[in-house]
This record gives C-alpha cells, sequence and structure tokens, in this order.
C-alpha cells in the first residue's frame, strides 16, 4: 500500500462504502485472443509504469501538505512543553525540534525537487495514456477497414475523430505497426461471421460493464473521502474558534499551540484534497456511470434488433460510440489532472 492510499484509508476509517460487486468476466471471441495475448506484455509495460509514477505524484503532494501541518506543530511544541526556557530540564536538547522542522521543510523540497524535474505527473499521465489505448486495441481492431490503405498508424486515428487523446506517440503506433498484420489475419472475414458478431457485441458489454464497476467505485470513494474532511476541517476550524475565544480569558501556551497547527492541519488536508479533484472526480465518475449504462443499452438493442443474423451495422456504430465515450472520460481526466502539478502543492 502507498502513501496516498494509506493516508486516504485512514481518513476513512469507520466509513462503509457500499462498493458494489464487480461483474462477471466475458470471454473475449475466439478470434481476438492471440491479439489480446500479443498486446498483454506492451499492456503490462505501461500499466506498470503508470502505476509507480502515479503512486509517487499523489502520494508526493500528499506528503507535501501533511509535513507542512507537521513542520508548524515542530516550530510550535518546544514553546508549549516549555523547553524553551533556559531552567527547563530538557532546555538542552530543545534545538532538536527545530532540527526536526528543518530536516520536515527539507523533506518537502526534496519531494518538490524531484517531482519536478524527474516529471512523476508528465510520466504517469504520458503512461496511463498509452497503456488505455492498447488495452482498447482488441476492442477497435475489427472497427479497422483493413482493406482501405492505412491512413495513420495509430489504429485510433484511422477510426475516431482524432484528438489530443489520441495522439501517444512513438512507441503506441510502433505497436499498432507490429499488431496490425495479425489483426487483419484475423479478423478477415470477421463481420460476415454471426457467432463473432454477437460475442464481439456481447465483450464489449462486459468491457463497458467493468468500466461501468470502476467508476461506481471512484464516485463513492471520492464522495466519501470529501465527506470526511469536510467533516473533519469543520471539527479542526471549530476546536481552534473555541480555542481562540479561551485564549482571552487563559493565557496559556497550549491554546496557541492549537490555534495554529489545526488552522494548518485543516489546510493541509483541504488542499491537499483540492489537488486530488475529488469533488469533480467523483461527480465525472457519476455521470460516466449512466452513460456507460446508456451505451450498454444501446448495444444490446443493436444485438438483440435482428429476427437471424445480427446485423453488423448496428453493432458497429453502438459499439464505435461507446469506446468513443471511454476515450473521452480518458481526455476528461488528463485534462483535469494536468493543470495540478506537483510544484502547487
Amino acid at each position: 500500500m502507498k502513501l496516498h492510499q494509506g493516508i486516504q484509508r485512514a481518513l476513512l476509517i469507520g466509513v462503509r462504502l457500499q462498493v458494489p460487486p464487480p461483474p462477471r468476466p466475458v470471454d473475449p471471441p475466439q478470434r481476438l485472443l492471440t491479439l489480446i495475448e500479443t498486446l498483454a506484455p506492451f499492456h503490462l509495460k505501461f500499466d506498470a509504469r503508470a502505476l509507480h509514477y502515479g503512486h509517487r505524484y499523489r502520494s508526493g503532494f500528499w506528503a507535501i501538505y501533511l509535513l507542512s501541518a507537521l513542520a508548524v506543530l515542530c516550530a510550535m511544541l518546544p514553546l508549549a512543553l516549555g523547553w524553551d526556557d533556559r531552567l527547563h530540564l530538557q532546555h538542552p536538547i530543545a534545538g532538536l525540534w527545530a532540527l526536526a522542522e528543518v530536516l520536515i521543510i527539507g523533506t518537502v523540497s526534496t519531494i518538490y525537487w524531484l517531482g519536478d524535474r524527474r516529471d512523476w505527473q508528465g510520466q504517469w499521465l504520458r503512461a496511463r495514456t498509452t497503456a488505455e489505448l492498447i488495452w482498447y486495441l482488441p476492442l477497435v481492431a475489427p472497427l479497422l477497414d483493413f482493406t482501405q490503405p492505412a491512413t495513420s498508424a495509430n489504429w485510433y486515428m484511422r477510426v475516431f475523430d482524432p484528438g489530443n487523446h489520441l495522439r501517444s506517440g512513438d512507441d503506441f503506433e510502433a505497436i499498432c505497426n507490429q499488431s496490425e498484420p495479425l489483426a487483419r489475419t484475423l479478423l478477415l472475414g470477421a463481420w460476415s461471421d454471426a457467432p463473432f458478431i454477437t460475442e464481439y457485441a456481447l465483450w464489449t458489454v462486459g468491457v463497458l460493464e467493468t468500466q461501468r464497476n470502476y467508476h461506481q467505485r471512484v464516485a463513492l470513494r471520492q464522495n466519501a473521502l470529501l465527506h470526511r474532511v469536510h467533516s473533519v476541517n469543520i471539527k479542526l476550524f471549530g476546536l481552534t474558534a473555541v480555542c481562540a475565544l479561551l485564549h482571552l480569558f487563559l493565557h496559556t501556551i497550549w491554546l496557541s499551540l492549537i490555534t495554529t497547527f489545526f488552522p494548518a492541519l485543516g489546510a493541509s488536508l483541504h488542499g491537499a484534497l483540492a489537488q486530488s479533484e475529488a469533488y469533480r472526480l467523483g461527480t465525472t465518475s457519476e455521470r460516466l456511470e449512466a452513460e456507460l449504462q446508456r451505451a450498454i443499452s444501446e448495444i444490446h438493442a443493436a444485438l438483440n434488433n435482428h429476427v437471424s443474423a445480427p446485423d453488423p451495422g448496428p453493432i458497429k456504430v453502438s459499439v464505435q460510440s461507446a469506446i468513443e465515450l471511454i476515450l473521452e472520460e480518458h481526455q476528461d481526466w488528463h485534462m483535469l489532472v494536468r493543470p495540478h502539478h506537483l510544484p502547487l502543492a
């Protein structure tokens, strides 16, 4: 478990999320099995890279915010403990708190410097985009017209309206080039094969159901995290207000500590949550859950709207619309996360 996951799990202690069970997996069509197996190592490579840099980036900004609040605590504790008094028994080691504060600030600076210099966010976004595009290539392959001259090495550019989310660099285009002869062979005459059309449509539905389940879980978790941090912040600032009022009558350094540290901690939690875009991720996932359900219904309708053999035309259109929805979702996520560079923390 990574740092950002541990922090969020700690914040959600006591919260019971009604997480829906994952859908039953649907086997892909036999024609696509070899293509899926061929693409799997490429997907695993970029997915592992995306997870590595994604964990670093998200743990980085959570650490920066919370360590900043801890630095405030280290600055105030010697005063609250009375160690600043030369007559206090612990006065000779009071400087350790100052040293701890310097080390924390140094750690924050190091995280900032490493994250910015090594471009954790950029590496994460690029690897995640490539991994996602590779993952859906077997879904896109049947939509390609291999009888026409290739206008682009990128399969998505040949099927969909080209957007920024489809431009993923030379690595992805090389994978498309390498996989095209195999896909052309496997899918020869596929759209005149009624069992394949049915299997392909049902497999697409299974993939979309998995995505819908994922967005259900994201929405539940992000909304719960948002409400929990909001609740904690209300308590922190409420206690700060009470202690500030008490300070009018009771002059104690411990009240000063509370009125200094609690707002710093509340601001840190709020800043980390804002940088993680919990609210917009939650609302976006709720919207996508409904849109994916509609796409699933459209594919079912296209599949069932026939007497004997399924009509490939409506199924192609409905599957293409569903994949385009996934691509738009990924583009929205990309545009949502990109402005939040680590230095903002």
